[in-house]
């Protein structure tokens, strides 16, 4: 029990009492990177086109890489690139960045470059129009999709007579091979093209790509179908065709018409590519919809000669400092704070909160939020880059341009993967020549080695499963800061706990009244009376709980206020004290009228044998480690009130679900024990550690550290600085206003405490889900190119196990999304 709590807490009425913030670390300032070095002086974000596989990846960066001061991560999944220049390089222009990707035989596009001030400001550099970039680039992609599938949709149509006839002996009238000579034709450069076109791009750069194998298994295949219908004796009229498998080749007496595999190919192909396309776009729509949010226009308040004049403005057009008018249903226009009108915001396509926010004068609102009723007037306090959806797109895009640990064996792998298959679809060809199998054979094992080998499920194995994992995180109110942290979160085995605004409200509340004379209503009508002229947050509880039960105060005036100690006044010549109860013991209050007998007018008995008003406190409200303030008139003690910070409704269950995940959850807070441990037992955490400063969280992590264990840190980012740098995994709870800024990894928009069990749910499901691919891309190539050494398989087959590969993975991937 807390005997004088207000003085603990400093309570002084009339002040606001907030707590100063720490000094920002290293790992909140926005002018360093996470891993303390200096940050960028310029991101430029790039759209690549043209990549196909993780080889398509590494020659990118490879080039990118060589220009001095460059820095690129690419993201075969996005198809995007985020170059960063250092201050030696910040003169490197968007041209020379576009050139270079052009020059390794891919297209490229600025998004956009960023300006990083030294106080971490971040600018659009002039010049480059972000929203018109990623617009283009999106309708490039669109576009991309839509011939992906009209190719496929000739292809599938002349692919079927040509693979039925070649495959059935019954239907092949005569001369039907020149027919199928002929449909094949456009399906194998027209129908082709884009592999075609890519693997020349490759080839003209001196490099090779997964399109560089399909393009030489086509071309392979339909060199020897034409030459053996032109030379070799298969262009005879009454020519049969069996489908006898490659070492059955040998044994036939006239050559093997290939149409049917070169057709197989370019359709099995061109539908995994339609499919892993459209996979793909949906795997972004978290990012697009996100970016997509912003109001398109703004209504702004000139103010001349005191009248308002109102514009229809482009909400990107709007400045600091400008007003502008949100009437019900419009989104508001950028960050500022309402100066004018109340209402209650929609923010949940935002953060995934549901209920409305009331604002009022004074209130701040986001970007991008709805407004439900009544007309806001806003000042403008943060515009463009600056502005809360901005900086949750930038993070978001950050997660999913960014490349996991997990996905560097990946890369590596597949930076020698092409020319390996080539050099062992050769040496395939060779020694089956020198083991004197016919040269038809050792062409279609070469062919099938071709096809089948596929380092397109290595490349998307990793960013596919990270781009709807970082997506899903955000549409349930978690903003994750980078791949890497998306991979590992799930590794914490002890996640620490702030109390305040973390699983607590942050705003006091009365929980509970102990009426010890008169009347309860004109008690909490007194204590609203005297307490509404103080800002503290006890004051403000308690006049808000008799705004709650419709009590209007009672009127008190001279109110004057006891720093530390409570508030006083007078009603109808009579004094009024809000305070401590060894305070109010103090000025002389009693529990009784003096005209009482002695026995009544005794306080209770204290465990010292005491008869002081504190020891009043084992009679009064029983909620354990409450504030408690008595409200006296003239002397005589009217009741006790107990005010304590409310725990948010949804801590239970979450603490209940971070213990199913296998974690320890750990309560470290500033307060006192009693106040600790009674919010620790309504959360359901065992352990408590109380009395803590804000430099002392930092000893509690280390001190974990030193136990071998793996520690995650949820706090405000601001007073729980130092302890969420040391944390291996810092979370922060947060509205997201000051989201550059924040120390964490993780960043829970909407304040739902639940929402951090779901962040490292959908974590530990990434990481499983990269996992399951990375085995099935490795394995599926361990087990298909043997087999197509070895003639087990034909190139049909090859063709239709390469293109589902690929589709598998994306489509395992999607998974995630309802994770």
């Amino acid at each position: 029990m807390v005997d004088d709590p207000l003085e603990a807490t400093g309570r002084a009425p009339g002040s606001g009492g907030a707590a100063p913030a720490l000094p920002l670390t290293s790992r909140q300032d926005a002018s360093l990177q996470t891993d303390g070095s200096a940050a960028p002086a310029v991101e430029v974000e790039l759209a690549i086109s043209g990549m196909t596989c993780a080889s398509c990846v590494a020659r990118v960066e490879k080039k990118l890489g060589k220009l001095p001061g460059v820095t690129a991560v690419v993201n075969l999944a996005t198809e995007k690139a985020r170059v960063e220049l250092s201050p030696q390089a910040e003169d490197v222009e968007d041209s020379t960045l576009v050139g270079t990707v052009v020059k390794a035989g891919y297209g490229a596009t600025v998004l956009r470059r960023i300006r990083v001030g030294a106080d971490g400001q971040r600018e659009v550099s002039a010049g480059v129009d972000a929203a018109d970039a990623e617009a283009a680039a999106a309708r490039a992609s669109v576009a991309r999709v839509a011939d992906l599938r009209r190719r496929f949709l000739v292809s599938l149509a002349l692919s079927a007579p040509i693979v039925a006839v070649s495959m059935t002996p019954a239907w092949q009238f005569s001369g039907w091979q020149w027919i199928l000579g002929a449909l094949s034709v456009p399906v194998a450069l027209w129908c082709a093209w884009p592999f075609h076109r890519a693997a020349w791009r490759a080839g003209r750069h001196g490099s090779t790509t997964m399109d560089t194998l399909v393009s030489l298994g086509i071309v392979a295949s339909m060199g020897w179908s034409l030459w053996a219908l032109l030379l070799g004796g298969a262009g005879e009229f009454g020519y049969t065709m069996r489908m006898t498998g490659i070492h059955g080749l040998g044994h036939a007496d006239r050559p093997h018409l290939y149409f049917e595999t070169a057709a197989m190919i370019v359709t099995f192909l061109l539908l995994g590519r339609w499919l892993e396309a459209r996979s793909r776009r949906s795997a972004g729509d978290a990012l697009r919809s996100l970016l997509a949010l912003g109001a398109q226009e703004a209504t702004r308040v000139r103010r001349a000669d005191g009248t308002a004049v109102e514009e229809v403005v482009e909400a990107g057009s709007i400045e600091v400092g400008d007003e502008f008018l949100v009437r019900p249903g419009e989104k508001v226009a950028t960050d500022g704070v309402v100066l004018d009108g109340a209402s209650a915001v929609d923010a949940s396509l935002l953060t995934g909160e549901s209920v409305p926010v009331d604002v009022s004068a004074g209130t701040s609102v986001t970007g991008a939020t709805v407004n439900t009723y009544g007309v806001l007037t806003v000042r403008a306090t943060r515009v463009g880059e600056e502005t809360t959806l901005a900086q949750m797109g930038r993070l978001l895009t950050e997660a999913q341009t960014g490349k996991a640990p997990v996905q560097r064996i990946a890369d590596r792998i597949s930076a020698v993967f092409v020319p390996a298959v080539i050099a062992i679809a050769a040496a395939t060809f060779a020694v089956r020549l020198v083991l004197g199998n016919p040269l038809e054979t050792a062409l279609a094992s070469a062919i099938t080695v071709l096809v089948v080998a596929c380092p397109c499920a290595l490349g998307l194995a990793t960013p596919t499963a990270l781009l709807v994992g970082s997506g899903r995180a955000s549409k349930l109110g978690a903003l994750i800061k980078g791949p890497e942290i998306l991979e590992s979160a799930h590794a914490a085995d002890t996640i620490i706990l702030d109390k305040t605004g973390t699983i607590t409200t942050g705003a006091m509340g009365v929980a509970d009244v102990r009426l010890l004379d008169g009347d309860m209503d004109e008690l909490v009508a007194l204590a609203a009376g005297v307490e509404r002229g103080s800002e503290h947050p006890v004051a403000k509880a308690i006049v808000g709980y008799a705004r709650e039960r419709s009590i209007a105060p009672t009127p008190v005036v001279d109110a004057a206020a006891a720093a530390g100690h409570g508030i006083s006044g007078r009603m109808d010549g009579r004094v009024v004290h809000a305070g401590s109860l060894t305070w109010l013991e103090s000025l002389g209050v009693r529990c009784r009228d003096e005209s009482a007998d002695a026995a009544d007018m005794a306080a209770p008995e204290g465990a010292d044998g005491s008869h002081g008003l504190a020891a009043t406190a084992a009679a009064a409200p029983s909620e354990a480690g409450a504030s408690l303030v008595g409200v006296s008139l003239n002397g005589r003690l009217l009741g006790i009130f107990a005010v304590r910070d409310t725990l948010r409704t949804e801590t239970p269950e979450a603490v209940a679900e971070l213990k199913d995940l296998g974690l320890r959850p750990i309560l470290v807070t500033g307060d006192n024990e009693a106040t600790a441990r009674a919010i620790a037992a309504q959360a359901g955490v065992d352990d408590v550690r109380a009395g803590v400063l804000p430099e002392g969280k930092l000893a509690v992590v280390e001190g974990l550290h030193a136990e071998g264990r793996t520690v995650a840190m949820v706090g405000d980012g601001v007073n729980d600085a130092a302890a969420l740098a040391g944390a291996d995994l810092s979370i922060a709870m947060g509205s997201g206003t000051d989201v550059a800024k924040a120390a964490s990894d993780v960043t829970i928009v909407n304040s739902d405490v639940r929402t951090i069990g779901a962040a490292l749910r959908i974590s530990a499901r990434t990481l499983r889900i990269i996992k399951e691919n990375l085995v099935w891309a490795f394995g599926y190539n361990v087990i298909a190119i043997p087999l197509a050494i070895f003639g087990v398989i034909v190139p049909g087959l090859a063709a239709a196990a390469m293109a589902s590969s690929s589709v598998i993975v994306v489509g395992n991937s999607l998974r995630l999304r309802k994770a």
